[in-house]
């Protein structure tokens, strides 16, 4: 699945949300249960799910926001470092 965005990195590419690395951690019952994903690339954007899948298809719709509002601020999209998923 590949999004075309508008929205290039600070490399010059198209920012594609799936070629992200997504760090995946499950939730404890006291956090709501459920699982955590975070693009360790773009700070602060974070999804969550029932599921690993669910948590991933979050965290990759909050990163196109999170691109979008960098963006609108002036602020550089990074480029990915690499495609992968990491869990804890």
């Amino acid at each position: 699945m590949t999004t075309q965005t508008g929205i290039l990195t600070s490399d010059g590419r198209e920012f594609d949300p799936t070629l992200y690395r997504v760090h995946l951690r499950p939730l404890s019952g006291d956090e709501g249960g459920g699982w955590l994903a975070t693009l360790p690339d773009l700070p602060g954007c974070t999804g969550d799910g029932g599921t690993e899948i669910e948590a991933i298809e979050d965290v990759r719709r909050a990163a196109l926001e999170w691109a979008d509002a960098a963006t609108r601020d002036g602020d550089p999209v990074p480029p990915p470092t690499r495609n992968a998923i990491a869990a804890e």
